[in-house]
């Protein structure tokens, strides 16, 4: 069992992973860096999250806190917000799918796998 400030940290860590990946897109691409303009490059990736969330939690009956459960929160991610962007022309340019599958992946199993790690030594 989880406490709340676990749960609360472990979305925290999602969404800024979401939130920055936006940022860094938006600036290495010259889109400048408005929060409109983010907004639209972050909202399906977020949402995405939000139903991996929910998903994980439906079938697993807990927050997606574990590696393990990280995982189908990622590819929800991913493949959800890829559908959401192409459902509202922004694009899915496979380097784009590839850079965003890797940078998340990242994000959202590395922060999980460094917790179980400073566990399993505690």
């Amino acid at each position: 069992m989880t406490d709340g400030s676990t749960t609360g940290r472990t979305a925290a860590f999602d969404v800024i992973g979401v939130a920055a990946f936006a940022v860094v897109g938006r600036l290495s691409h010259d889109e400048g860096l408005t929060l409109g303009g983010w907004w639209h490059t972050a909202w399906p990736f977020l949402l995405a999250l939000g139903l991996g969330w929910v998903g994980v939690r439906h079938v697993a009956s807990h927050w997606p806190l574990s590696l393990r459960s990280g995982v189908p929160t990622w590819l929800v991610t991913i493949v959800g917000g890829m559908a959401l962007r192409a459902a509202t022309d922004q694009g899915t340019a496979a380097p784009f799918v590839v850079v965003a599958t890797v940078v998340l992946g990242g994000w959202i199993l590395g922060h999980r796998a460094v917790r179980a790690a400073l566990r399993r030594r505690a």
